[in-house]
């Protein structure tokens, strides 16, 4: 996910979507990625700006429901 991240930042991309990272990462690899359920998506975000705070502006984050 981080490479794939890096690697439209660097084609010129303002913001990016989990969600159409998660469905490019399923369409590159159909049958070796396991554990990219829809659900963790958030999860997913969140993890990535805390080892990557300077993508903050690119990647938006929602509240959380709960805890």
């Amino acid at each position: 996910m981080e490479q794939l991240v890096s690697q439209r930042l660097a084609s010129g991309a303002r913001r990016v979507g989990m969600k159409a990272s998660f469905e490019t990462l399923r369409w590159r690899h159909p049958y070796g990625m396991k554990g990219l359920n829809n659900n963790y998506t958030a999860f997913y975000a969140r993890q990535l700006l805390a080892a990557h705070p300077e993508w903050t502006p690119v990647i938006e984050l929602r509240r959380r429901r709960t805890p």
